[in-house]
Parts: C-alpha cells; structure tokens; sequence
C-alpha cells in the first residue's frame, strides 16, 4: 500500500517539502494551509510535474486539518517568522497557537503517525506537539541537527573544494544561536577535520554554521531559506518510511540522557522504521559537555517561557 505524507503549512518550506517527497515517489502527498486556495494551487502544480518526474503518486492540497487522516509521516512547517518589534515570547505564543491544533488533529485523525517538527521555535515546538498528542517519544521529532550539519557538510566543502557527500558531520543542541557543532566527529571521506583544516579557520566555519540561516535572511531580505530545511525534513521521513536506520542529529526527548530531562535537544539517533529508535550518548569534551548544557538550559528556559505565556 502507498505510504501517505501530510505536510502542514503550505509556504517555501512546506511547499518545497512536499514536492521534495512527490518527486521522490515516496508517498502520497496531501498538502494543508488556511489559506483558501493555495494548497490547492500549489498541489495541482506539482502534479502537473509529476509525469515529468516518471513517478507515479497522488498530490492533493487541503484546508482542514482533519486531511492528516491516514498519514504515515506528519511533516509540521506551518508558523509565523519572527517579525519586527515581535519579542520572543510573542513568537513563542503565536507558533504554539498554530502547533496545538495541529497536534490535536494528528492525535485524532492520524493516530499512528511520525511527526517531523520544523516550525520554530523548533526544539519548543517539537516539546510542545509532543505533549499536546500524547504520542510516544520515538515518533514526535524535531528537524535541526540534520540541517545544521547539512550547513557545516556545505561550508566544508567548499571550504576544501571537495564533494559535499564525502563530509560527514556531526551538530548537537538547540537549533540556534547555542547549537554545538563536534569538529571532532566531522570527516571528510574518513579523515577527521581538524586535520585537513586549520584550528582558527574550521572555528571561523563553525560560527558560520551557527550563523548559517541568519546569512540567508540577510541576503534574501524579505525571506528566509527553505531548500535545506525542506529536504533535511524529507530526509527524515524517507528514513523512517524506508526503515533506512540512518545515523543522524535529530531534536529528541530527553530523559536523562547526556544530564538533561524532559526537553527536546539535537542529539544523535538512529532513525527508521520505528522513528526514534535509540539516542547514542557520544563522549563529549568538558567544553563540548558545557555547550551542550547551556543549549539545553536555553531550550529549557524557553518551554518554560511557554508555558507561563500560555496560563
């Protein structure tokens, strides 16, 4: 039977999802936003393509959250980006208005699904669909590791002038300015990192990573990127609807794992068939050890912000 895709919120980053999925032929794909007419559109478009692709598969586009049902992988992009004069909690309220529907409607109508969270802010969002669905830890997820790394693997390669494919690198903590990325577990066809780049140079790239979707909003102006983000989703969905057991940086709940509990923080895991299949606890420097605690008390102090937003 053909796997079903939902993806919600159907603008750069859900729109580019969805086709990223269809062009695959890796499911069905139903595509949902509020606004009358543009899933719709945009589906219709795709399908359109979809004999140019020679895959088969069926894109429809919806209003109503209730079209979820029967979905395998739920893909959750829909929010609003931070705006300015909009402080933090502002952003924090209006996204968690947008993702607790979503959850209920999950829960009620695809009750057996894999969620893929990226709306941000994104481990908070992803604590929050969590909780709002009931569902269990191994099938509510949060979409940064997979990008941030992605970023590094691309800064990397051109750095050396080498193919992005043969980088391998590992990013952990919170999507943002805290993230901490582990030039020690980063290899380039095998060879670690810091042997091919100078010290001073690779911390240079580092900040860039962390920097890596401010650059974009800074040099699109009125936008930010979509292309990554969408495909470092569908990544993890073709890994858990093809059993793939992939290796790779995903924001997860904590439960004591590397000291931190009840939050969700990027840290390695084994993505397949069943989502969340095992978190792997790296050993970690002191430095990286503090890096990683202090993105967890960020995402901590920002769930907790929520929650006294919300009473």
């Amino acid at each position: 039977m053909k796997h079903k895709v939902a993806v919600i919120g159907a603008g750069n980053v859900g729109a580019s999802a969805a086709l990223y999925v269809a062009e695959r032929g890796l499911a069905d794909v139903t595509l949902i936003d509020i606004v009358e007419g543009m899933p719709q559109g945009k589906a219709l478009d795709m399908q359109q393509a979809a004999p140019l692709w020679h895959k088969g598969g069926k894109i429809e586009g919806a209003n109503d959250l209730a079209a979820v049902k029967g979905s395998d992988v739920v893909i959750m992009t829909a929010g609003f980006p931070r705006k300015p004069g909009m402080s933090r909690t502002d952003l924090l309220k209006a996204n968690a208005d947008i993702v607790r529907p979503a959850a209920e409607a999950v829960k009620q109508h695809a009750p057996n699904a894999y969620v893929v969270v990226v709306t941000n802010p994104l481990d908070v969002m992803a604590h929050l669909f969590w909780k709002v669905s009931g569902f269990p830890k191994n099938r509510v997820m949060g979409m940064a590791g997979i990008l941030d790394s992605a970023r590094f693997r691309a800064f990397i390669a051109m750095e050396l002038g080498v193919s992005g494919a043969d980088v391998q690198a590992m990013v952990l903590g919170g999507h943002g300015d805290s993230m901490v990325p582990l030039p020690r577990y980063t290899t380039v066809g095998g060879i670690t990192v810091t042997e091919l780049i100078p010290a001073d140079r690779l911390a240079q790239i580092v900040q860039r990573t962390r920097d890596g979707g401010a650059e974009i909003v800074k040099l699109l102006k009125t936008g930010s990127a979509y292309y990554a983000p969408a495909m470092s989703a569908v990544e993890m969905a073709e890994a858990i609807l093809t059993d793939q057991k992939r290796l790779v940086p995903c924001s997860v709940l904590l439960q004591g794992e590397y000291g931190l509990k009840d939050l969700f923080l990027g840290v390695p895991v084994i993505l397949g068939g069943k989502g969340v299949e095992k978190i792997l606890e790296l050993e970690l420097t002191a430095e990286d050890k503090a890096a990683l605690g202090k993105s967890g008390a960020d995402v901590a102090a920002a769930i907790a912000e929520l929650s006294g937003a919300t009473v």
